[in-house]
């Protein structure tokens, strides 16, 4: 019977390349392990072709994911959408604005909500494209709470005051832009009467409306007839006082259909009560510049002559005799003013005497174009320094 042999287990690192110099391992001769070959790595086979299930699942996936992102967009592009927006990226005056005063205790109360709800109730704002950058976002409504945003931004840093959120909206005319605000201003917090007329006259001047009529009937559809018409009232007085009113929200309904009235029977006193308010030292509180109005309106009312005074009263109870003819002559009287109209420019109107306003460009950009008579080298010069005061 042959003899059995006794036989060694394979060692752990018998197919592991060795280091020069290192121990072959037991059983082993110097070398040997450096002289195997490496041990070729046979690729993994290709999967196999993925089943119809796969397929269609992959498949069902990508049309789903194309649906969802088609909603998105249809979302966005119709308002239906709220997005976070940094408040550096939005323009505030990009309309005229309605509102001219804010409530300081209404504004805190505003500040407070915010601090512990959040925004409730989103802006609205128009995209103005990419050439509009940083600022690529106008402001249509939600100017209230634009501000208590940015003043808590500003006031605590936190990063949660630094977004507004929107709802985009893609108003096809600036005639539904202006509507758009004055309604929610309507529905939030009433406006004041001359508030009202005023952003009727600004959105005739912008362009937005051929004639204060239809502003009148586009911008306040939902108003009645007699409300439209005290509206309108009020116009004569936003023309001859704007700017120069520190608190023009105070003035009273009743007040305001006085000054309208004087003002319609004597144009000229707007001017002079323009130049009068800008060198009147009047106290910063409504109730001294409504008291002002009040005495100007009842100076007007009085007549020029009602408040001169004789010279000296008369000696005697008698009848004085009229004093004697001077020995030079009196003045001719002034030529007349009235002179033959300047015939408008086609396509523009006369916003003041002498002078005609064209308005053209979109919605967006716009362009103006001052011509007339007046329009001269010292009406220039006039329109500079004013429009360099507003900046």
């Amino acid at each position: 019977m042959a003899k059995r042999k006794r036989l060694t287990p394979a060692q752990p690192g018998f197919l592991e390349t060795k280091s020069a110099g290192a121990d072959p391992g037991p059983g082993l001769t110097p070398g040997f392990a450096a002289q195997q070959t490496p041990v070729a790595h046979t690729p993994p086979a290709p999967p196999p072709a993925p089943p119809i299930a796969q397929v269609a699942r992959d498949s069902s996936a990508s049309a789903a994911l194309a649906e969802v992102s088609a909603e998105l967009e249809s979302a966005r592009a119709e308002g239906r959408l709220i997005q976070a927006l940094p408040l550096h990226s939005i323009r505030r005056d990009h309309l005229v604005r309605d509102r001219l005063l804010v409530d300081p205790d209404e504004m805190i109360v505003l500040k407070q909500s915010l601090r512990s709800r959040g925004q409730q109730t989103p802006i609205e704002v128009v995209d103005l494209g990419p050439e509009a950058e940083p600022r690529r976002y106008g402001l249509i409504s939600g100017w209230r709470r634009l501000t208590a945003l940015d003043e808590l931004h500003g006031g605590t840093g936190e990063a949660r005051f630094g977004t507004v959120q929107a709802i985009l909206r893609s108003p096809e005319t600036a005639e539904a832009a202006y509507t758009a605000m004055v309604e929610e201003n309507e529905i939030r917090v009433a406006l004041s009467p001359y508030e009202r007329a005023r952003i009727v006259a600004k959105s005739v001047e912008q362009g937005v409306f051929p004639s204060t009529k239809q502003a009148l009937q586009t911008l306040f559809a939902a108003a009645s007839r007699a409300k439209r018409s005290k509206i309108g009232s009020f116009l004569p007085v936003v023309a001859a006082l704007d700017g120069v009113l520190r608190h023009p929200a105070a003035l009273t309904e009743r007040l305001g259909l006085r000054l309208s009235k004087l003002l319609e029977d004597d144009p000229e006193l707007g001017r002079d009560w323009r130049v009068r308010l800008r060198k009147a030292e009047i106290e910063d509180e409504p109730a001294a510049e409504i008291a002002w109005l009040e005495a100007a309106a009842a100076e007007a009312e009085a007549g020029p002559g009602a408040s001169a005074q004789p010279a000296s009263p008369p000696e005697t109870g008698t009848r004085t005799a009229p004093a004697a003819a001077p020995d030079t002559p009196p003045a001719p009287p002034a030529p007349s003013a009235a002179k033959p109209a300047t015939p408008a420019p086609e396509g523009a109107r006369e916003i003041i005497k002498g002078v005609y306003l064209e308005q053209g460009g979109g919605f967006i950009h716009q362009t103006l174009t001052l011509s007339g008579p007046k329009v001269d080298a010292a009406f220039k010069a006039r329109l500079i320094a004013w429009l360099q005061d507003q900046s």
